[in-house]
């Protein structure tokens, strides 16, 4: 038997409580796993987290507040009398000269999905539209720290002001976790979801928000100011299925966000369609293509949670019919 603290809702909200499970059916019981599996078709569940990671480090990875809607850009509105759209599009392939198109990154123990899915995109952006010549990997650092109009930093955030302060202030560089590339590198380390592995255990009350710290780290030698890259517009793009497609061909992979159900933590294949459990938070992804996988249309997503999660790091969703409002949720722009 199930006990739900709040009640769940259709579209992005955060939650106030944790649902309160009894021990065989949590959302990291084999049980639950197993009765995701026996009760559809589409997708496959199987384990990513170890069962004894705490489920407030879980809602934590949800970082899309209730009201970022509040603070999306304007619409972007694309003429679609001459353009193809293929039945299978993925960004990889499309542009195989951007490595970042392909890179799977790690929010760690921090709700910071919504500046993950920017920088990301951002990324990626720069060097489509500059041909492969410019390859600059956005911090993720920078923009959850130094924005202080995006939301609560590792409490959450509004993943269209991370477009408009990329407008407004620039973003330098930064790698990952604990390589020391770029200006402002990930300060918060990832953590172990599975039983056995080099990484520390997973803890909820870890992923403090940085500081902005508005320098370079000492072994980067462009100054903080002149690492910053800019954006030439922020803009949504609105919840039809061939706006957003249209949009990804000619511009790149976009940033999304959608409802997390309990379900969707134990995503291993297939395309997901919510099929039980409670609602858990928002949750902002980057999406980098679409296909048709046995008669069900998908979009191909990128999620923050590593590579060890899900399909080395993504997930395909089912398309067109803003499950999970994951349509709803679009925004994009274009580089300096």
């Amino acid at each position: 038997m199930l006990f739900i603290l709040f009640l769940a809702v259709p579209q992005i909200a955060s939650a106030i409580m944790l649902p309160v499970f009894e021990e065989d059916m949590h959302p990291l019981s084999d049980k639950f796993i197993n009765s995701i599996n026996e009760a559809q078709s589409t997708w496959t569940a199987g384990r990513n987290f170890a069962r004894d990671i705490p489920m407030s480090y879980i809602t934590k990875l949800m970082g899309v507040l209730p009201n970022y809607k509040n603070y999306m850009p304007a619409v972007k509105v694309h003429n679609l009398e001459d353009i193809e759209i293929p039945s299978q599009f993925d960004a990889r392939l499309q542009w195989p000269h951007c490595p970042t198109i392909q890179e799977i990154r790690d929010q760690g123990s921090c709700g910071s999905c919504w500046a993950f899915g920017a920088v990301e995109a951002m990324s990626d952006r720069v060097c489509i539209h500059s041909n492969g010549t410019v390859n600059f990997h956005f911090s993720a650092d920078d923009l959850v720290s130094c924005c202080y109009t995006c939301g609560m930093g590792c409490n959450g955030g509004f993943p269209g002001s991370a477009w408009h302060y990329w407008v407004r202030k620039g973003l330098v560089s930064g790698g990952q976790y604990g390589t020391k590339q770029g200006c402002r590198p990930y300060e918060i380390a990832p953590c172990e979801h599975h039983v056995n592995g080099s990484r520390p255990a997973c803890d909820a009350s870890e992923g403090k928000t940085p500081r902005c710290v508005q320098k370079c780290e000492g072994s980067y030698k462009i100054n903080y100011n002149k690492d910053k890259h800019f954006g030439a517009s922020a803009y949504s793009i609105s919840s039809d299925e061939k706006q957003i497609q249209t949009e990804i061909l000619k511009n790149g992979p976009v940033e999304g966000a959608f409802s997390v159900y309990a379900d969707f933590v134990n995503y291993k294949s297939g395309v997901y369609q919510h099929t039980t459990g409670p609602f858990l938070g928002g949750h902002a992804i980057r999406i980098i293509g679409w296909g048709v996988e046995r008669n069900t249309p998908y979009w191909l997503v990128a999620n923050s949670w590593n590579s060890d999660w899900g399909d080395r790091g993504t997930f395909k969703i089912l398309r067109g019919k803003d499950h999970c409002g994951i349509e709803d949720g679009i925004v994009a722009g274009l580089p300096k």
